[in-house]
């Protein structure tokens, strides 16, 4: 080596021992900067935790409510912090008025068809997944209501025989009751979800799961539930429970697995579907003014009660208009009558809560007018409303001479107690069957699965069956079976007298499997009644917590009508 080399590499040399040292401190400062910051933002989201905490603290009970009952799975981490930032009252009910109309598929509609689908989903979780604790606590009452009900179900409720797919290794087993969901799409997941819950404990109460193999009620039994190549010899069920991803499955025949069951798209799944869905509409406001001046169309209305969660209530308003009240065009053989329909729902302050329209038509051959007469035309707005005091205005038009119907009256919308045995409105209805899956919560009189179309007046003939709707509430689980335990009575007295002239029981044995709320249905054939003025009454006792509601309506009874003879 040359000696101007010598001397360029001695000089090299001396550079890097010279700042060495400083570029490994100057590291060790970054890495301790970096790890003070990490702590710091730890700290601080400590911190806005905690005050998070506090300020919850300080809410009124309704307001909680609303946070960790009505909208606990489609309310966003960011939304929530805002809403228990707010200083006043006033501010948190604009905020919870912004949250509905944020998410209304349709801005320019005084309805919010979110909102109403989100409480119906409540109350058909709370009717149909309850299991010792209310159905919307439960997992697969969770996903109704954020994802709405599943494209395709595979109820499997009492297990039993099961053979597995190739994919989770072939072979037959025994399983636990067990449901498979699955959606078309779902906006932010993709397409072709599919959820698995399990009820592990026999109970009634699925878990969402991500491991196949949490069905097998012979997983822990040796020799027992054999996969294909287990039962050959080619492979041990001890090798199940070495899996590095936390589940008990087998591979797949051929050695793979499909995607869906990879261990990390399964967990972003997971993930995902416990988000809140994303919010699709901006903030929007609404104002609807009317002026009511005359009151020349007679109708009759009707409103009802039913428990959604413990801070909500269904209020189904019903509006029975006379066919005679109404004005007829004549046109083709056939008389056209149109009304407009306009409610309204507002705040002892003045604010409103609610507006609804719609147009009620009817058509009759020219030919039945007169006998169309004793008729009436019915229709049905089910509005979610929080328990309170407020002022119920609907107003009617006849479109073809300008009469106009005016009802204001006081609209009190009762709080259905937690703890406490109580029932929704009895009902009594001139038509009352199960819908399809497909109508579920769509349509006029639509309550859960069944269409209850009241009959306003409770005036029923010698010759109708009058249907009987009635929810129970909070109703005691047993802590070992998780079932109730409830007996129904039905009396029927007349006029003022108080032995029935009609009783009736329904066994334990004979209703509806449910938890802590009970739907009864029922059909009084009044065929043994004279006409008359009648009392019913529908005793519901709690045989557990030893408590018994009565929950009464009146109606009234006419002589069946006379068949006329036919004209030549």
């Amino acid at each position: 080596m040359g000696r101007c080399s010598k001397l360029f590499l001695f000089v090299a040399l001396a550079v890097v021992s010279l700042y060495a040292p400083r570029v490994s401190a100057q590291g060790e400062t970054q890495a301790q900067d970096d790890q003070t910051d990490k702590k710091a933002a730890k700290q601080a989201a400590k911190q806005r935790a905690q005050r998070d905490k506090d300020l919850y603290k300080e809410l009124d009970s309704q307001y909680k409510k609303w946070l960790n009952e009505d909208v606990v799975y489609i309310i966003s981490a960011e939304e929530r912090s805002a809403f228990l930032h707010l200083q006043t009252n006033e501010e948190r009910e604009q905020f919870i008025e912004q949250f509905w109309q944020r998410r209304n598929p349709d801005p320019d509609s005084a309805e919010n068809t979110f909102k109403e689908e989100h409480y119906r989903r409540i109350a058909y979780t709370n009717e149909h997944y309850a299991s010792g604790i209310p159905g919307w606590k439960t997992d697969r009452g969770r996903i109704y209501i954020m994802w709405g009900p599943p494209d395709e179900v595979q109820s499997n409720p009492s297990g039993g025989s099961y053979e597995r797919p190739a994919s989770e290794g072939g072979g037959e087993t025994s399983t636990y009751p067990f449901e498979d969901w699955r959606y078309r799409y779902l906006e932010g997941i993709g397409e072709n979800v599919e959820l698995e819950f399990v009820d592990p404990t026999m109970t009634g109460e699925y878990k969402l799961t991500t491991d196949p193999s949490e069905k097998d009620a012979l997983l822990y039994v040796p020799g027992a539930g054999l996969t294909q190549l287990e039962s050959m010899g080619l492979a041990s069920k001890n090798d199940r429970f070495n899996n590095t991803d936390g589940t008990h499955m087998a591979p797949g025949l051929g050695g793979g697995s499909p995607e869906t069951l990879n261990e990390f798209t399964r967990l972003e799944l997971y993930s995902k579907i416990n988000q809140a869905p994303p919010v699709k509409f901006k903030d929007l406001e609404a104002v609807v003014t009317s002026r009511l001046v005359r009151d020349q169309i007679k109708f009759q209305y009707r409103t009802d009660f039913l428990r959604i969660t413990s801070d909500t209530v269904l209020v189904p308003i019903t509006v029975q208009i006379p066919t005679k009240q109404l004005s007829f065009t004549q046109k083709n053989g056939v008389e056209s009558a149109n009304v407009n329909l306009f409610g309204r729902i507002t705040s002892l302050s003045g604010r409103i809560v609610n507006t609804f329209e719609d147009t009620v038509r009817r058509d009759v051959p020219t030919a039945s007018l007169q006998q169309s007469l004793a008729t009436a035309s019915i229709y049905q707005k089910a509005i979610p409303l929080s328990p309170g005091l407020y002022r119920l205005d609907i107003v009617l038009k006849d479109t073809n001479n300008g009469n106009v119907g005016v009802v204001n009256t006081r609209l009190a919308v009762p709080r259905f107690e937690d703890d406490s045995l109580s029932s929704s409105t009895l009902i009594l209805a001139d038509q009352i069957q199960r819908v399809s899956a497909h109508d579920i919560g769509l349509g006029q009189f639509v309550l859960g699965d069944m269409k209850v179309r009241p009959r306003i007046d409770a005036d029923f003939s010698a010759s109708d069956q009058m249907g009987v709707f009635l929810q129970v509430y909070n109703l005691k689980v047993d802590d070992k079976t998780h079932k109730a335990d409830a007996s129904v009575e039905y009396r029927v007295t007349k006029d003022k007298g108080t032995d029935p002239v009609l009783k009736f029981d329904i066994g334990t044995d004979k209703l509806p499997e449910h938890g802590e709320e009970l739907t009864l249905e029922n059909i009084i054939t009044l065929g043994s009644l004279s006409p008359g003025n009648y009392k019913l009454e529908v005793s519901v006792t709690d045989n557990l917590s030893k408590k018994t509601i009565t929950p009464t309506t009146n109606f009234s009874v006419r002589a069946a009508a006379t068949p006329q003879p036919q004209g030549r």
